[in-house]
């Protein structure tokens, strides 16, 4: 008979989780207390404003059923419901990990993680799908209706939203750091690989480049129909005595801080990210880069500023909705300013000034418009003109019958 060979397994090749919680600590616990502290308040503080803003974004845009027809306000909803979850993803797993120093188990933290990744991977994803949907409406405006339907719309939405979730789990499905807490892994996230991580980082700076490329397009397109627009009038940018701002510079302020705002929320995380892919991060970058993310939780708070309640159409409905609560409200204009914007089917960002400002898909109708408009003025004065010549004819033929009456009474 064969001898039966026995194997010994050593303690060590199993996991320890006292070992794994203790080495957690040690890698990415790096915060001190006060800076837990103010970790602490710029959560408690974002993550409860972000949540209420978007959800009420949500409330609105559900609510009207007009609203709910334009492919422009879903793609704004969109943007809300992954700035809501980014709210609830990131506060409780940033909270638990930084401020009370929890260290979860890997198939958890990665499960939070993803959460985490899935609603800032959405919502720049919307904020791309907004931007192409302005694009469409500036250079595509006589086919708008029939590229950008709804249904076309939330088949986006779907695909987006789809790819998104995927990407996010990725780590959870197996694709993880295989030395778990040690080199390769990332030192900023437990359990990421290197590999994954700047995969995820060249999306998300591919998708905010292409967002910045639409917009300075738009800008262009707009810079030339003011141009053409003020060649065909005549206009000056002084009228009256008083300095009005051009539409394509009122614009470009306007698209200027929207992008400001979204680079300078997000450049700072990504590239601490881009660095932990190639050099070992110290304790100091570390901790700089807790601070830099909570940058992307407050991109999630100014969303609805800069996409949803600048829109008059959203303001309306809000304010109808306030006002059956009694409650008074002037934020919206008088009806006969609002129909160019109830008439489009797409919007761009506009303050609520009150000079005419073209939006959307009117900027090159508005040309079409200006052309109509002054082709009418001018029949409308060769009418005007014509007229006055036959009324004069007429006069001239009156004088000449009253002079032949005369005569014929003078001389019989």
């Amino acid at each position: 008979m064969q001898e039966k060979k026995v194997y010994y397994l050593k303690t060590s090749d199993f996991p320890n989780p006292a070992s794994n919680l203790a080495e957690c600590q040690k890698l990415y616990h790096v915060l001190s207390e006060t800076e837990r502290r103010a970790i602490g308040s710029i959560c408690f503080l974002a993550g409860p404003v972000t949540f209420l803003a978007n959800v009420l974004v949500l409330a609105i845009i559900s609510s009207s059923a007009s609203l709910r027809r334009r492919p422009s306000y879903l793609f704004i909803a969109s943007i809300a419901l992954a700035d809501t979850f980014a709210s609830c993803f990131y506060t409780i797993s940033f909270l638990d990990f930084h401020f009370f120093e929890q260290c979860d188990h890997q198939d958890e933290y990665l499960f939070k993680l993803g959460g985490v990744t899935m609603s800032f991977t959405g919502s720049v994803g919307s904020l791309l799908l907004t931007a192409l949907d302005r694009y469409l409406c500036i250079y595509k405006a006589s086919n708008y209706k029939v590229l950008m339907t709804r249904q076309q719309a939330l088949r986006g939405l779907m695909a987006l939203w789809t790819v998104t979730i995927l990407i996010s789990y990725l780590p959870l499905m197996g694709w993880r750091c295989p030395t778990e807490l040690h080199p390769p892994c990332s030192n900023l996230f437990p359990y990421v690989s290197h590999l994954y991580l700047a995969s995820w980082v060249s999306f998300i700076l591919m998708v905010l480049l292409l967002i910045v490329v639409s917009y300075i397009l738009i800008l262009w397109k707009a810079h030339q129909h003011e141009a053409l627009v003020s060649g065909l009038q005549g206009l000056s940018v002084i009228q009256g005595g008083q300095a009005r701002m051009r539409m394509d510079i009122h614009l470009a302020w306007t698209l200027g801080i929207i992008l400001l705002i979204m680079v300078g929320c997000w450049l700072p995380a990504l590239s601490f990210m881009l660095v932990d892919v190639s050099v070992s991060l110290t304790r100091d970058q570390q901790r700089a880069f807790a601070f830099c993310s909570t940058l992307c939780l407050v991109n999630s708070s100014i969303n609805p500023l800069l996409y949803a309640l600048r829109c008059r159409d959203l303001r309306r409905v809000l304010c109808q909705a306030l006002e059956r609560f009694c409650v008074p409200c002037n934020c919206w204009n008088a009806a006969g300013e609002d129909f160019r914007v109830e008439r489009s089917n797409c919007s761009l960002p506009h303050d609520n000034e009150e000079e005419t400002i073209v939006t959307g898909a009117n900027l090159q109708s508005f040309i079409l418009c200006n052309n109509n408009n002054n082709n009418n003025n001018n029949n409308n004065n060769n009418n005007n003109n014509n007229n006055n010549n036959n009324k004069k004819k007429k006069k001239k033929k009156k004088k000449k019958k009253k002079k032949k009456k005369k005569n014929h009474f003078v001389n019989p």
